[in-house]
């Protein structure tokens, strides 16, 4: 059973940064795989290395934009990952980017978003793993230092306002995406593989759903290292369906580096609790976005109010709570 109206737009750009490669390609793999996303192979559009350039870049946002133009019930994809700097605006690094020529060998933050505003899907996903993060978390950038990977500004404002039109970015302004020691992928595409498989879901009917995955990521990557921060911008959008996270079935799929207790099951629903538990997991879960969106306003994340972090922080909790109670992948 295929996910007929997936499209996709997936973008690692190699290079210095060869792990942007291995992880655009097991996104493009899961989003193919028959027995997860099940979006069909001709409508997953892959660019690694050479191919992901500025040209490339463009030219593939415009053919997922005719794609969407000739599907009124499409659901796209868009995910790029790669180096961000800011110039002092943001700016994408396509591969063979010239740090002295920024404004023809990489993407502006106002270009990427006319681009992105472009595609007339009605359920759009924007992930951005802007990542300069080595083997040990060790911090690696072209001009030898640390680049900050500034958020897109615009396009995170831009793309938050229209119905199912959703941004989820690797990291806040002040902080660096991360490679965890030992592992083959950045962390948040990592933990966004799990989320694709089912791990975020709060409602176990075969559909990952965006903000159940934006959620997920947006708890699971700080739990795992407390310097990065992925940031949701989805103010005015649906919990659409994203994709299949196990082919169409009920019972999300198992990610093959997750630990025993780590894997999915199903909810007991003999248990009259349940159906409460599933809904205040969901108040928590919506709450808890509009922390994440609220804290995305800042530049800093030392400039929000401490009571605003120690009530996320105990939202945090209850999610965690409610997701045990539901037998649902830990914190």
């Amino acid at each position: 059973m295929l996910f007929t109206h997936g499209y996709a737009l997936v973008g690692g750009v190699g290079a210095d940064l060869p792990t942007t490669v291995h992880d655009a390609e097991q996104v493009a793999a899961f989003l193919r795989d028959p027995a997860r996303c099940a979006y069909p192979p001709t409508q997953v559009q892959v660019l690694t290395n050479a191919q992901a350039s500025r040209a490339g870049v463009l030219n593939g946002l415009a053919h997922v934009a005719e794609w969407a133009r000739t599907d009124p019930q499409a659901t796209v994809v868009v995910y790029l990952s790669g180096h961000g700097v800011a110039t002092p605006h943001f700016s994408f690094l396509t591969h063979g980017y010239d740090l002295q020529n920024l404004a023809t060998t990489a993407l502006a933050e106002t270009e990427l978003s006319e681009a992105l505003r472009a595609i007339p899907a009605q359920r759009l996903l924007v992930l951005l793993d802007c990542c300069h993060a080595g083997g040990q978390v060790t911090l690696k950038s072209p001009t030898g230092g640390a680049l900050a990977p500034a958020l897109p500004a615009t396009v995170l404002n831009e793309l938050g306002q229209g119905g199912g039109r959703v941004v989820l970015a690797s990291s806040r302004q002040d902080e660096l995406s991360h490679i965890l020691r030992g592992d083959p992928l950045s962390l948040f595409t990592k933990t966004l593989l799990e989320a694709l498989a089912g791990y975020g879901t709060a409602q176990q009917d075969g559909y990952a759903r965006v903000l159940d995955v934006a959620s997920y990521v947006a708890r699971i990557v700080p739990s795992r290292y407390a310097q990065q921060h992925p940031i949701i911008s989805a103010s005015h959008a649906d919990n659409f369906a994203l994709a299949y996270y196990a082919g169409g079935q009920s019972q999300p799929k198992a990610v093959a580096w997750a630990t025993e207790q780590h894997q999915p099951i199903l909810l007991d629903t003999r248990n009259a609790d349940v159906p409460a538990w599933q809904t205040q997991l969901k108040n928590y879960e919506e709450t808890l976005r509009l922390y994440e969106e609220r804290f995305s306003q800042y530049v800093n994340f030392r400039d929000i109010p401490l009571q605003q972090v120690r009530d996320k922080q105990m939202i945090e909790q209850k999610v965690h709570e409610l997701r045990r109670k539901l037998g649902l992948p830990e914190v």
